[in-house]
């Protein structure tokens, strides 16, 4: 099957758009707060989960071997920060600060 030649360009515009995601989360990481920096943490593992799986699909599409099995990596990755993010949700909802 061939795949149109704009789909690797869209591909390649996400991964550069994580990339600068990547650099605003690095930079967070060096705050003082440590509630800031755990927030960024989180944002760290769902960027590194979320580039692995468009760098899979782009490599995928543009390399003639299967690169499949680097997207599938990032999924677990993108799990486990909002799964964090998901309980500590929970927990601000029932524990209210008044």
């Amino acid at each position: 099957m061939d795949i149109p030649g704009w789909s690797v360009w869209i591909a390649l515009l996400l991964v550069f758009l994580q990339v600068l995601g990547l650099v605003s989360v690095i930079r967070r990481l060096r705050e003082s707060d440590s509630v800031l920096r755990f927030k960024a943490r989180l944002d760290l593992l769902d960027v590194v989960g979320s580039l692995l799986l468009f760098c899979g699909l782009l490599l995928s599409l543009v390399v003639a071997e299967s690169w499949f099995w680097l997207a599938i990596a990032g999924f677990p990755l993108m799990a486990a920060a909002y799964a964090v993010r998901g309980v500590h949700w929970l927990r601000a909802r029932r524990h209210p600060t008044a």
